[in-house]
């Protein structure tokens, strides 16, 4: 009788054992393999870190080809804070080719994040500044890639295309209008680092941005340069306080030349007030129709 219940405890003990181990072997199973993507993918945040990559704003072109807003390649300054060894040094540093206050320097490079850009400082700096950063070889000092909206024709069709911000979004114009379709997706080298920040040794990872969509107009640049000429000799002419001018195709309303005076440069838009950047008199401002209504009278 003893014996029979001893038997008895020990099959229950090893059923017991063996679900016990059906049990672990199951979760291994589904951790190692159901769950390995997502578990990987978090595993995966933890250690990597980001260097974003600026994607290139689309081009607007005049019907011709001919690039009315286009890109340029600048640099950027880009901090770790826990790659940096001296902060004070490095600090005062950057301070001196930036030409700008120490303290503000030492408060960028000891912030507690895992990434910090120096802004607007260390935006769209100019080659020269870039080699003396680039020189000095900081530990935790980065220097990225990024691109500059261009317009190689300045005021030329300024209050029709706008402009954009340091980041490169639309703020006026054409460039508001379709942000969205102008503005690409960011890329990023991706790197590895432990918890407190120290880069470990494993292959960099580049992701390429995915640039903006192109935009052809029904501009026509000749049309519009002859158009801008004309406005400026007017201007200087009868010392006009504005003028303003449009060149329409009559079989179909497509617009192939627009511009007004006073106009603005949109890479320096901050140089002008709200009035001068905001109102395209040709749309804004009300007029006589005149000789557009000749049509009517001759009937």
């Amino acid at each position: 009788m003893f014996v029979k219940k001893m038997n008895t405890r020990m099959r229950i003990v090893l059923v017991g054992i063996l679900i016990l181990f059906i049990v672990i072997i199951g979760k291994v199973f589904y951790i190692q393999v159901i769950s390995y993507q997502k578990l990987n993918q978090h595993a995966t945040s933890l250690w990597s870190r980001n260097l974003p990559l600026e994607a290139n704003r689309g081009i607007i072109y005049d019907r011709n080809g001919v690039v009315l807003a286009g890109n340029i390649t600048t640099t950027s300054l880009v901090l770790i804070p826990s790659q940096i060894e001296n902060k004070e040094a490095t600090a005062k540093s950057l301070a001196n080719i930036l030409q700008t206050d120490y303290e503000n320097m030492l408060d960028h490079v000891s912030k507690k994040t895992s990434i910090e850009r120096v802004h607007p400082e260390g935006r769209r700096l100019s080659n020269e500044i870039a080699d003396q950063i680039s020189s000095l070889k900081l530990p935790g000092v980065y220097l990225v890639k990024e691109s500059k909206r261009n317009y190689p024709y300045d005021t030329y069709l300024s209050h029709t295309l706008g402009f954009v911000g340091i980041d490169n979004q639309g703020l006026s114009g054409l460039e508001l209008m379709y942000d969205k379709y102008l503005t690409g997706s960011y890329g990023a080298i991706k790197y590895f680092s432990d918890a407190k920040g120290n880069k470990l040794e494993f292959s960099q990872i580049y992701e390429k941005p995915q640039d903006g969509m192109n935009m052809t107009l029904t501009i026509d640049f000749e049309l519009q340069e002859a158009v801008e000429r004309e406005l400026d000799n007017v201007m200087s002419m009868y010392q006009a306080d504005q003028a303003f001018a449009i060149a329409m195709d009559p079989n179909s309303g497509a617009i192939l030349a627009i511009s007004s005076r006073p106009n603005f440069s949109p890479s320096h838009y901050q140089d002008y007030t709200e009035e001068e950047i905001n109102r395209n008199l040709p749309i804004w401002m009300t007029y006589e129709p005149g000789s557009t209504f000749k049509n009517v009278d001759t009937i």
